[in-house]
Order: C-alpha cells, then sequence, then structure tokens
C-alpha cells in the first residue's frame, strides 16, 4: 500500500529494479481496478528487463480504505499517481495509461513533465472527452448498453463489444472472474475528467510518446488516437490490424515487441 491522507493505494509489482526505465501503468475505466489489464502475460514478458508498477486508483479494486468525502477530482487523481512515483522515488519514470488510463497519463504528464521519461497512450480517451469520437452505440444499435443485473455483470457486457476476435473475447470473459468495477466511483470520475481539457498540454511534451490503437476499437475509434498523434510533436502511431480496445489482450506478441522497442529505445 501506498499511505496517503485520503486513501491507501493498493500497488502490484512486476519485475524488479534494474539499470532500465521503470515504468508505471495507468489503467482504465473509469471505476475499474487494474486486474482487466493482467489478463496474458504480456506484463510479465515486458517486466523481464524493467520494473513495472501498476495500482488501484482510488475508491477501486484494493484502494478502498477512502475517507468520507474524499474527492474524485482529476487533480486528486494525479496526486495520486504522484504518491506512487514517490513512494519508489522515481525521479524519471515511463508512463503507459490505458482507455481511460491515457487520458491520466496526459493529464499527470501536464503537470509533472519533469518525472516523464517516455509515455505510452494505448487505446487513449481524448484528451477532451467532451469531444471524444464514439461509436459503439452506433456499432452495436441491436445490444442493449445496460444489461446486467450487477455492476460487475453490465461492465462484463460491456467488454463484449470490446474486441476483434470472437475466440480472444470468450477466452478473455473465461478468464475474467472479476473485472473489480465500481460505478460510483466511475460516474465521479467521468464528471471530473469532463471538465478538464488537456488539448493545449499536448503540443508541450518533449518526451518520446508512443500512441497505440486497435484498428476495430469501437469504445475508442482509432481517429481519437490519430488525433493524440497528430498534436504531440515526434510521436509514434501503431495500429494493431486485429484488435479492438484491448490490444495487449488481442495481439499480444506484437505488444510486447512494439512497446519494449519504445521503451528500450530501438
Amino acid at each position: 500500500m501506498v499511505e496517503t491522507p485520503d486513501v491507501d493505494l493498493a500497488y502490484e509489482l512486476y519485475g524488479t529494479p534494474t539499470p532500465a526505465t521503470p515504468v508505471i501503468v495507468a489503467n482504465g475505466g473509469p471505476g475499474l481496478s487494474h486486474i482487466y489489464m493482467i489478463q496474458n502475460d504480456v506484463w510479465t514478458r515486458l517486466a523481464k528487463t524493467r520494473q513495472i508498477v501498476f495500482y488501484d486508483q482510488r475508491g477501486t479494486g484494493k484502494s478502498t480504505r477512502l475517507t468520507s468525502g474524499a474527492s474524485q477530482e482529476m487533480t486528486a487523481q494525479i496526486a495520486d499517481l504522484e504518491a506512487v512515483r514517490a513512494k519508489f522515488d522515481f525521479q524519471k519514470f515511463s508512463l503507459v495509461g490505458d482507455s481511460y488510463g491515457g487520458f491520466l497519463a496526459m493529464a499527470y504528464a501536464a503537470a509533472h513533465p519533469e518525472h516523464i521519461e517516455k509515455l505510452v497512450l494505448s487505446d487513449s480517451a481524448s484528451p477532451d472527452m467532451k469531444k471524444m469520437v464514439r461509436v459503439l452505440s452506433q456499432v452495436f444499435p441491436d445490444v442493449p448498453a445496460d444489461r446486467g443485473a450487477t455492476p460487475d455483470e453490465q461492465m462484463r457486457h460491456h467488454f463484449r463489444m470490446l474486441f476483434y476476435s470472437e475466440e480472444k473475447r470468450d477466452a478473455y470473459l473465461a478468464g475474467a472472474k472479476d473485472l473489480g468495477y465500481n460505478p460510483q466511483v466511475g460516474a465521479q470520475v467521468s464528471r471530473s475528467a469532463s471538465k478538464l481539457d488537456l488539448t493545449a498540454a499536448l503540443p508541450k511534451f518533449n518526451f518520446p510518446t508512443l500512441v497505440i490503437t486497435g484498428r476495430y476499437d469501437m469504445n475508442v475509434p482509432p481517429i481519437n488516437a490519430w488525433n493524440i498523434y497528430k498534436a504531440i510533436p515526434g510521436a509514434k502511431f501503431v495500429v494493431f490490424a486485429k484488435s479492438g480496445h484491448l490490444p495487449s489482450y488481442e495481439e499480444p506478441d506484437k505488444y510486447v515487441a512494439v512497446v519494449d522497442a519504445f521503451l528500450s529505445g530501438r
């Protein structure tokens, strides 16, 4: 745990300290724990040469010790990520943001560019949530948006629309027993994120940035990633041709190769 006045942040380590720059991962949601990201061996493989830190954002997963009335504003989310960095005394680290976690990663990078070595944005939300292109309801007009009796069932139903491969989808859902979804936290964080427009910050990023997208991501369509890529000077753009929203699961070998090469400077 990383203890702060408002919350105890649970974290999980992959690998051990090495001369390579460490990595912190900001998972998506909002309202999900990091568990959805570790359903295969991608991060174990990436951690062979570097230490990788996952953490559960406040009010999700195992980060449940939250003081009454604690903020869910983006300033608090950024402060939590900074507390994780400080726990390990990483003067420089590479930050990976997945889905909504990409928005959080961009917000942190704008607030603390001095700590960012490299930035990876994987199927990231737009820097302006109000302008994010969304097509899920148009691609799946026949699928009820909120089917499921419990929050976890509703989220599992949502995940059924995130894959390119039906086979990979079924395997993922069979293995992911609990997605750790907290809808109250998700709603609060979504409202706070919608107040923040990071568009003007992106051209000021002066660290290497990798922007990843699944070609068939209907949750956060590739145009969002393309716009991020075009806004960040010198950014690299990689499309995963047989993936939806989770290329790390649908094309794991390519994901490891692309991310490892970028983090290693190859």
